[in-house]
């Protein structure tokens, strides 16, 4: 939001001679509408929004459940919001504020301008697609991913640096623009951030043998999925886990979580996906109570593998206990699982408390697709950068049920 400038005062008009006629006055009620308001600076910017994309500050207020800019105002000004405002949950608060970002880039059409024959479609910045052109055991990390995809890569990066947004935005910002190479080196590392997730699934189900040829398809579970996992994540994001897997007869990922995004709770859960596609959906809750529910009831498919980005059990008493009911539920069903964390020293930490659960942990170690792009540790900013997925652990079973089985 532009900082609020202060109004100016208008100073009173000289005294004319001229007789002036005052128009009779005439009592209106005030419509539910937006209303044009008077010369405010801050009044003038706000509905500065339309002459981009026409009807955005109309769909703004629509969204923050309020029928005018002088309510709108009031709340910025510190006021007390009128009756209505607000959001019920932080869920809530996400949707809207995507909402808002929701209009075409190209037309500048709100949603409820386009016709029933056209969608929305992000195009800001186009993921590589096609089948894979190298066998997928050659495939083992970012450099062979980045040398498979070369002649694809240059020709979308090229487009993105070359492109009018782009242009806009280092005219905007006041800073001299880095060279190509830089720029492309930037989005590069925010390519691997989208695509970690998926490819790290694909290890995982590699890595575990689970057969994705199977008919009726396969079915991962994201546990502990939250608006990271699903805020403005669109099904052709995990395009490439299927080329990782070709001849894959179906590929159903759901996420699971409290904080799952409400346009993941609109797909079909019960669904199957048809051969070589990938179907994405969610539910909001607790994942030992979703598999009572759901799971064991037979309404959802049992999983063939569980995944958990950056679970956090580590970190404090309360957050292993929420998170041991499901622990200990993937332990005892042997579901292969695979965990992922951001440091070494968050990996050594969950290692251990997973060996103190006795999970037969298969694996542990650096994941090869880990997102490049560093991210800022919250808690302490002086510390270094960390990255997402950087490494991985794989359990499945007790490793006092393998002691007896030998």
């Amino acid at each position: 939001m532009a900082p609020r400038l202060r109004r100016r005062r208008h100073k009173k008009p000289p005294s004319v001679t001229a007789p002036v006629v005052t128009p009779p006055t005439v009592e209106t009620p005030v419509p539910l509408t937006l209303e044009k308001p008077g010369p405010s600076i801050d009044a003038l910017g706000f509905f500065s929004l339309d002459n981009n994309v026409p009807g955005l500050s109309k769909l703004i207020l629509q969204k923050l459940n309020m029928k005018s800019y002088e309510e709108y105002k009031l709340v910025v000004d510190g006021g007390t919001p009128v009756s209505g405002f607000g959001f019920r949950c932080p869920q809530e608060m996400f949707q809207r504020l995507e909402d808002t970002f929701r209009f075409c880039a190209y037309c500048r059409a709100l949603p409820s301008g386009l016709s029933d024959s056209k969608v929305l479609r992000h195009c800001d910045f186009v993921l590589p697609s096609g089948p894979w052109p190298w066998p997928a055991d050659i495939v083992q990390d970012w450099d062979t991913w980045f040398s498979m995809r070369e002649r694809q890569l240059e020709a979308t990066l090229d487009a993105v640096l070359g492109s009018h947004a782009m242009t806009i935005l280092w005219a905007s910002v006041g800073r001299p623009r880095p060279d190509p190479d830089v720029l492309q080196g930037s989005l590069k590392r925010l390519l691997t951030d989208t695509l970690s997730r998926p490819l790290t699934l694909g290890l995982g189900l590699k890595a575990f043998g689970i057969n994705s040829g199977k008919t009726g398809g396969s079915t991962v579970h994201v546990v502990g999925a939250s608006h990271v996992e699903t805020f403005l994540t669109r099904s052709g994001d995990y395009n490439e886990l299927g080329y990782m897997l070709p001849g894959h007869l179906g590929l159903h990922v759901f996420m699971v979580g409290v904080d799952v995004a409400t346009s993941f709770l609109q797909s079909a859960a019960s669904s199957t996906p048809e051969p070589g596609t990938i179907l994405l959906s969610g539910h909001r809750g607790l994942y030992h109570d979703f598999w009572e529910e759901h799971v064991e009831t037979g309404q959802i498919a049992h999983p063939d593998m569980v995944v958990a980005f950056h679970p956090g059990f580590h970190a404090s008493p309360t957050l292993m206990e929420n998170w041991l009911p499901t622990l200990l539920l993937l332990r005892d069903y042997k579901i292969p699982t695979l965990l992922t964390v951001y440091s070494h020293q968050e990996l050594a930490a969950s290692v251990q408390i997973l060996v103190d659960l006795d999970t037969h942990i298969i694996a542990y170690g650096a994941n090869p697709f880990a997102s490049l792009k560093p991210e800022q540790v919250y808690s302490n900013p002086n510390k270094q950068p960390v990255y997402c997925n950087a490494y991985y652990i794989m359990f499945r079973g007790s490793s006092c049920q393998l002691d007896r089985g030998n």
